[in-house]
Parts: structure tokens; sequence; C-alpha cells
């Protein structure tokens, strides 16, 4: 495994539904086509922004097929394979890399809160690892599961032949730089918002998996080689321009608010799953409004 080749900018790629709730797999599929005109590394699949949670397995298997049949050769494709038990995530796993996928990525169990202690985790991950026919990549994403994975458990996990990297969704820029001081050099931790990912750069991530660059490729991918080139001041404007939009895109508006920007920049967004209710007029307008402002009228 060459862990470094995860390094880079990948979109948590939002599932298109229509107003009935019925997936687009034909809308899916032209997000796909221009996601592959980008610079990303890859596409994650499958995450948060993908609304995972309210998919059935049949039709996370065809999100997943629809991906792999349009992306173009040499983009990443990694799969959200996290569930409640190791049983389940390791079978989610094998499946995502029978379909093609090149990597899986494992939100941790939390649904027993009190009891995901780092032992439990541990061996967790370890089993899941070590059982997995692709890499494996960590997801912390404390806000959704109300569990943090430290910096030292990421650090131990790292040590696994099959484990490439982090997403570490948890804004907290110590425990960022503390994955990369305790990881191995090759392990690739990415950061999992673009509001902090000039900062999470500058302690030593490899990249980012951002709910923006679904809407902002190439803007989130510029910013990663303006920081790579040493050209701090134009990263850091840019950085600025995308805090906005990223906001709301996320904290403010979540999966919505995502799928209304997709769709003012030409891409499919469509309309998200229930519980999940569309936006009204006024989000969308306050959304329309900080696009402006960020200089991202329509792609």
């Amino acid at each position: 495994m060459n862990r470094e080749s995860f390094a880079g900018v990948y979109p948590p790629i939002a599932t298109p539904f229509d107003a009935a709730g019925e997936l687009r797999l034909d809308w899916l599929r032209e997000n796909v086509e221009r996601w592959n005109l980008a610079g990303l590394t890859g596409l994650v699949v499958l995450g948060s922004n993908g609304e995972f949670p309210y998919l059935d397995e049949d039709e996370r298997d065809a999100v997943v097929a629809a991906v792999l049949e349009r992306s173009r050769p040499g983009l990443q494709i990694v799969v959200g394979t996290g569930r409640e038990s190791t049983r389940a995530t390791v079978r989610a796993t094998k499946r995502a890399a029978e379909l093609g996928a090149h990597a899986a990525i494992v939100v941790n169990p939390h649904y027993y809160t009190g009891q995901m202690t780092e032992p439990v985790l541990e061996a967790h991950y370890q089993a899941v690892a070590d059982d997995s026919p692709i890499p494996v990549l960590l997801y912390n994403v404390p806000p959704n599961t109300g569990v943090n994975l430290s910096a030292g458990l990421v650090a131990r996990l790292a040590s696994h032949p099959n484990v490439a990297g982090v997403k570490d969704t948890s804004a907290n820029i110590v425990q960022i730089a503390d994955i990369v001081r305790l990881a191995p050099p090759d392990f690739v931790t990415l950061a999992g918002s673009a509001s902090f990912l000039l900062a999470s750069l500058a302690v030593g991530a490899k990249g980012g998996i951002l709910a923006v660059a679904n809407l902002a490729p190439d803007e989130c991918v510029e910013l990663v080689r303006l920081f790579t080139a040493g050209q701090i001041a134009e990263a850091r404007r840019l950085q600025q321009r995308l805090l906005p939009i990223n906001a709301a895109v996320t904290t403010r508006f979540g999966a919505a608010g995502l799928k209304v920007a997709m769709e003012l920049r030409g891409y499919r967004g469509g309309y998200p799953r229930r519980p999940l209710l569309p936006l009204g007029d006024d989000a969308r307008a306050e959304i329309e409004r900080i696009m402006r402002a960020a200089e991202l009228g329509p792609a």
C-alpha cells in the first residue's frame, strides 16, 4: 500500500434524490463526469454529505457502482463502510472492495457512546483493518458521533500496515498537529472541513475531504497548490473566501444547503431525503448571496 497516494483533495459527494426521495443515479453520473475534470485526488462516496444513513444497502451498492462506472482512471474512490458492529463493518468493507473501491473510510461505532472507550475502538479498527482487502481511512467526526478519536489512538492505529490515513473533522488544530507528529511520516492526515484546511496544511496535513469541494473543487485544489508552492498570502485569501460558503453548506444549512449550492453552480444536487427537508426561499436566497460574495457564480 502506498499511503501517500491518498494525499490530496476529495469531495464527500452528495447523493441526489428527486422530490419523492428516490435515488437519481443519472444525476449522480452527471456530477461525476464534471468532477473528473477537476484536479481532485478522488471522491468519497457514502460519507456524511452523501446522507449514507438514509440509504438502503442495495442503494449503497448502486451509488458506488454508478460512481465507479463514470469516474476517470486514477481517481481514488473511497467508500464509507462504517457500521455499528465490527462484523457489519467488515462485511460492508469487503463489499465495497468487491465493487471496485480503492479504499474504505470508516466512521467509528457510536450508538453506545459511553462504552466506546479507546480500547474498544482500537480493537474495532484493528479487526476491520486486519480483514479489509483495501486500505482503511479512519473517520473522526465527533459532532455527529459524540466520540472523538484522540491523536494517541489514531497514532497507534497508524502503525497498522492497512490503515492509510484519517479524516479529522474535530476542528482541533492541536489534535491534528499531534496526529501528524505521532503517526508515521507517510500516514495521510486529511482536514475534514475547508474551514480549517489551510491551518491543517500548516501543521502537516496532506489535503482534505471537504464538503465545499462538491461545488468548488478547483478552488479547494488551488488552495492546496498555493500552500505547497509557498504562496501563503494567496492561500490565505482563498481560504477566507471559502469560509462563509463552507459554513453555509455544513453547520448552517447542512446537506440541504450543500445541494442548493451545488445546483447554483450547475451540478445536480437534487433534494435531501426525509427526515431532512429542503430549504425554504429565504435560506436559498441567503446561500445565493453568500456564493456571490465568495465569487462562486455559475460554473
